[in-house]
């Protein structure tokens, strides 16, 4: 969570959030997962109010499952 919040959310308002917060607003979202051969896709409502902040942690995230 840490490394989510330093690396990956340093960009966005939840830069200085509790990590209690960030579990709060990312990660307890609801959300349609739809997992195929090739890839798993993440289906977020478009009246989500974090979906941008979502967004922008992505990419870094992609980058930091790729390197372990």
């Amino acid at each position: 969570m840490q490394a989510l919040r330093q690396q990956c959310l340093s960009q966005t308002e939840l830069a200085t959030a509790q990590l209690g917060t960030i579990r709060t607003k990312l990660l307890k979202l609801g959300a349609q997962v739809r997992i195929s051969v090739r890839r798993v896709l993440i289906a977020i409502s478009r009246s989500c109010p974090f979906q941008t902040v979502f967004a922008t942690a992505y990419s870094p995230l992609q980058a930091l499952a790729n390197t372990s």
